[in-house]
């Protein structure tokens, strides 16, 4: 489910010989235990995590999915963290904000929006593909798989980081949302110039956190310019959810949006180059 659509997947589900073929591509990609030091960052992520899994709410998620998995549940992805791992804090660039993982075998990878490698793109991929065909005129992508993105510092983050086969939402409001948030918070505090994509009521309902979290951040400074230091700049793109079920629907349709051309000119104005090719 990315970006709060839950039936998303449900005619998308891989068949059995292209789900062979991810199992493959993209070995065991249920978590298999309740072990965060077992998923590496890059580790300018390193602090915020660490403040969280002392937290309160970090003890309690753990708990919550530690308790799921002991009961017999089987929870996507294998490395709930793999935006961070594939995309440095320093990098980041782009923030494409999605809600859940996929729910489905071999489908989460831990980057919103994207699906293992050898699986089907589901209805909603497929959109932002059309989309990306549409604004900057390229092939439509062969793969679901969207990790050259990631690479490139395009922030494919969830706002909920694990998930039940089968069941959507079913780790939404446990944890994770804190500290979604507080890595929101910390790029918009921390990255010179970012554009963050928006798609859907779930990503739009933190256009606050993110405009607060720039502004507090550029106003703390003192002697900007004489230091050689520039203010935090976000510019933040909203539009429906990418889904069939609201893609062309006003006021915001996905389709049209031009967010990835208007992406590129913004940052190219700040010096800052990005390749969306797939």
């Amino acid at each position: 489910m990315q970006g709060g659509i839950p039936g998303d997947l449900f005619d998308d589900v891989a068949p059995a010989h292209v789900r062979a073929t991810a199992c493959l591509a993209f070995d065991a990609p249920r978590l298999s235990r309740w072990s965060p030091q077992d998923w590496p960052v890059q580790p300018d992520w390193q602090p915020t995590l660490d403040a969280f899994w002392r937290s309160q709410s970090g003890a309690s998620l753990a708990h919550f999915v530690q308790s799921r998995l002991q009961a017999g549940a089987v929870v996507y992805p294998k490395h709930p963290l793999w935006a961070l791992q594939l995309t440095s804090l320093s990098q980041v660039k782009v923030v494409i904000l999605g809600q859940d993982p996929y729910h489905g075998p071999h489908q989460a990878q831990g980057l919103s929006f994207s699906v293992a490698p050898g699986v089907k793109a589901p209805p909603s991929l497929r959109n932002i593909f059309k989309e990306l065909q549409r604004d900057l005129h390229q092939p439509v992508p062969q793969s679901g798989s969207l990790e050259a993105w990631a690479k490139r510092g395009i922030l494919l983050l969830n706002t909920c980081l694990t998930v039940e086969d089968g069941q959507p939402a079913s780790h939404a409001k446990r944890g994770w949302e804190q500290l979604t948030d507080a890595l929101l918070a910390e790029v918009a505090q921390t990255v010179p110039a970012c554009v963050y994509m928006l798609w859907g009521a779930h990503a739009q309902a933190k256009a606050e956190l993110i405009a607060h979290a720039t502004r507090a951040q550029s106003s703390s400074f003192v002697g900007l310019r004489e230091a050689g230091l520039r203010p935090r700049e976000a510019l933040v793109l909203k539009a429906n959810h990418p889904s069939p079920l609201s893609a062309l629907r006003p006021p915001q349709p996905f389709i049209g949006c031009c967010h990835f051309s208007q992406a590129s000119a913004w940052l190219a104005q700040k010096e800052l180059s990005l390749d969306w090719r797939l």
